[in-house]
C-alpha cells in the first residue's frame, strides 16, 4: 500500500477521520515554512497539503494569495519548494504529501519533469487547481507515470456523468468541493448528500476528502458524520500563519488550532 492507503486504512481501523491541513510552501520564506510545517505533523496533521506560491491563484481567496505573495517576494521559487518538501520527507518519512499546483508551474518546469520532481523529492500526490477533468488526461499520464496521485476535483452537485469519471480517476484521494467560489471562511462548507457518499463508495472511488471553507472542530464532525473521510483546511490554517507572521499572535495559536481540528475528526 502506498501512503495515502496506509492513512486511511489505518483512520479507518480507529474509527477516526483524516485531517489535512494546507499551508503554502516557503511562506513567509524557506526556514520559517519548514518550522511551520513541522509542527503541523508534530501536532497532529494525518497528511499535509502544500501549495506552491504562483502569481495568479485563481482559486484562492484573499488570506492564501497573501501568503502566496509573502513566499515570492521572499524570492522563493520551485526549487525552494521541492527542497522543503525533502526536508519534511526526510523526517517524516510515513506521512503523505499532497501537492496543490497551478498548471502554468507544471508546464513552465515541463510536465514530465514537474512530476518527476515532485516524486524524487517525496511528494504522493498533485492536485492541479486550473486543470478540469476535460483536460486533465495529458496529466494523468505524467503522474502517473512518474508514479505520483493526481488528485482530482468534484463539486458536490456534480452530475451523475461527472461523479462516474472523477470517481475512476481521481487517485490518492478524491477532492470534495464544499462550494462554490474562491478559498476563504467567509462562506461555510457545504456537505455531500448521503446519496453522493454512497455513489462513490459504490463507485469504489478514492477516499473523499472535503476541502473549501471547513474552518472549525463542528465542521469537521459535520464532514465525517456525512461520510466523509476526511478534510482539508486551508484558509484557516493560513491566517493563523499570518497572525504569527506580522506579529499578531503566538505560533501555538496555529498549533492549538490544529490539535483542536485533529481531535473533532477522532
Amino acid at each position: 500500500m502506498n501512503r495515502y492507503q496506509k492513512l486511511f486504512s489505518r483512520a479507518e481501523s480507529k474509527g477516526e477521520g483524516v485531517f489535512i491541513p494546507f499551508v503554502v510552501l516557503g511562506d513567509p520564506d524557506p526556514a520559517t515554512s519548514f518550522k511551520i510545517i513541522e509542527g503541523l505533523v508534530e501536532n497532529g496533521a494525518d497528511a499535509l497539503e502544500l501549495g506552491f506560491p504562483f502569481s495568479d491563484p485563481i482559486a484562492d481567496g484573499p488570506v492564501i494569495q497573501r501568503a502566496g505573495q509573502r513566499a515570492l517576494a521572499a524570492g522563493v521559487r520551485q526549487e525552494d519548494c521541492f527542497r522543503i518538501i525533502k526536508k519534511i520527507r526526510k523526517k517524516f518519512a510515513g506521512i503523505p504529501i499532497g501537492l496543490l499546483v497551478y498548471a502554468n508551474l507544471v508546464l513552465a518546469r515541463g510536465m514530465a519533469v514537474f512530476f518527476r520532481s515532485a516524486k524524487k523529492a517525496g511528494a504522493d500526490s498533485v492536485l492541479i487547481a486550473d486543470v478540469p477533468l476535460l483536460e486533465s488526461a495529458p496529466f494523468r499520464r505524467a503522474a502517473e507515470q512518474a508514479g505520483i496521485d493526481l488528485v482530482l476535483v468534484l463539486p458536490l452537485h456534480a452530475g451523475r456523468e461527472t461523479v462516474i469519471k472523477v470517481a475512476g480517476k481521481s487517485r490518492g484521494y478524491l477532492y470534495l468541493l464544499s462550494r462554490k467560489g474562491v478559498t476563504g471562511v467567509d462562506q461555510e462548507a457545504g456537505l455531500p448528500s448521503r446519496d453522493l457518499m454512497q455513489d462513490l463508495k459504490n463507485l469504489n472511488a478514492a477516499p473523499p476528502v472535503l476541502g473549501f471553507g471547513v474552518s472549525t472542530p463542528e465542521q469537521v464532525c459535520a464532514a465525517l458524520e456525512a461520510g466523509c473521510r476526511g478534510v482539508i483546511s486551508g484558509s484557516a490554517v493560513v491566517q493563523r500563519v499570518e497572525d504569527y507572521v506580522t506579529g499578531k499572535a503566538p505560533l501555538e495559536d496555529l498549533f492549538s488550532f490544529i490539535r483542536k481540528m485533529k481531535d473533532a475528526a477522532r
